[in-house]
Parts: structure tokens; sequence; C-alpha cells
């Protein structure tokens, strides 16, 4: 079952989304998974999981090899079943209104999987990590480089083909490259611990102008407002003077004020 275990983590496949799979609930994967046996599981969920892995039996689980080719054709598998199945992310429900079928999907194994993450509300550990992931998704459109590291971690992890570029190609080549350098200069344990305490003095000094910058803006953009709602007479910005408003900043601005 150790076996097992290893394999699902290196496809990437949560408890979450194996439950799913095989119509039964999150606990009873974890009831499944805690036997010695998998010959013990029920046999028609013993016979969905060797399809989903492509195998016959228990014992061909000890010849999987999981590689950029058998992650994908587990993904498809379980996608492909997946699809014929969308009554857990129907239209009706608000958070998936106006998505396609392949971005509703997406959205509700992603929900999913940060509702298993999250589980444990005593994990700060965790909860720190999706806390930071969603400082990097709000950061997205900020920097092209930021889809390139995802790229990187998707082919890294073996879920994507290391010669696809779904992005601007010879920038994303560019970054992986370096990014691979990096990583495996880390990995290495070689880089001088003095180059090292620079770079990352470099890197604070650079944030902390960034804060001071934002700061600094906010502080202007304050100012800014309490002048506009001032020369209009209003004490608030409101759902019925809102338009009027951002205009009369927007004129203020322009007086370099």
């Amino acid at each position: 079952m150790n076996n097992l275990n290893e394999i699902l983590h290196e496809l990437g496949i949560s408890k979450v989304k194996l439950a799913k799979y095989l119509g039964v609930s999150r606990q009873m994967i974890y009831n499944y998974l805690e036997l010695d046996d998998l010959n013990k599981w029920p046999k028609d969920k013993k016979v969905l999981l060797f399809n989903l892995l492509g195998i016959k039996n228990a014992d061909d689980l000890k010849k999987v090899k999981v590689d950029t080719d058998y992650i994908m054709s587990v993904e498809t598998r379980i996608n492909n079943t997946f699809e014929s199945n969308t009554s857990n992310y129907s239209d009706s429900t608000t958070i998936y209104e106006g998505l396609g079928k392949k971005q509703k999907e997406l959205l509700h194994n992603i929900v999913e999987l940060l509702k298993e993450k999250l589980d444990d509300e005593k994990d700060e550990t965790a909860y720190y990590t999706y806390l930071y992931l969603y400082h990097f998704i709000q950061s997205l459109d900020s920097s092209k480089e930021l889809k390139y590291m995802l790229g990187y971690v998707a082919k890294a992890s073996g879920f994507v083909k290391p010669m696809e570029f779904v992005f601007n190609e010879e920038q994303q080549f560019t970054f992986e490259s370096i990014m691979f350098s990096g990583m495996s200069l880390y990995n290495s344990g070689a880089a001088s611990k003095t180059r090292i305490a620079e770079s990352h003095k470099r890197f604070v000094d650079q944030i902390e102008q960034k804060r001071e910058e934002k700061l600094s803006r906010t502080l202007e953009l304050n100012t800014i407002k309490i002048q506009a709602l001032k020369e209009l007479g209003y004490t608030e910005i409101t759902n019925q003077n809102a338009a009027e408003v951002f205009e009369k900043i927007a004129e203020i601005e322009s007086r370099g004020v």
C-alpha cells in the first residue's frame, strides 16, 4: 500500500480527486489506503483503480514507472471520466457561472484540492503556503515571468512535457534554462554564502523600495481623493457619486496637484 500512496503522490492525485473518481467519500479513501492489502478493497473500487492506473492486478503496481507519458495517460483517463459527470459544478452554481466545461473542471479541481490541503485549521504551514499561493495568483498579471515559473514547476514535476511552450516560446525557454541553473546551484549547496547574502540584501532593498513607493502612492491617492470629495462637496464615495468623484480625481491628477 505504501507503493500505491507513492504512485498517487507522484501522479498528483489528491484524496479528494480519487474519492470523486471512485464515487466514495474522502474519509472512505483514507480507510481504503490504511488497509495493508489492495485486494481487501471492494471489488468494484479496486477495478476502477486498476483501470485508472492502467494495470491488471495489485502486483503490477511494482512495475509502474511514473514518467511524463504515464502521468498524462492517467490524467486523460480520469478527466474523461469527469467529463461525463458535471453535477458537482453545474451552471446553477454561482462560482461556475459563465465558465466553459474545461474551465469549470479546472476550478472545481483547484477548490477541492485547496479544501483538502486546508482541512486542518491547526496546520499553520499549510495555511501560509496557500496564502502565499493566493498572493502569487494575485500577482500573475503583473509579470509574465510568473507564468513561466508555473510552467517550469509543472514540467519539473512531470505534469507537462518539457518542450511544451504555451506562452512566449523564446522567453519561456530562456527563463526555464536560467531557473534550472539556479535550482541546480541551490540543490548542490555549492553557492558562495557571501554572494548569497549580498544577493539577498539586494532583494530585500528592492522589495523595501517597492513597498515605500506603494505606500507613498497610496497616501498620494488618498490625499487626492479627499481633495476631490471636498471640491465636489461630498464626504464619502457612494454608488451614486462614484463616477463623478473618480472623474474629479483624474482631473486633479492631471493638474499635478
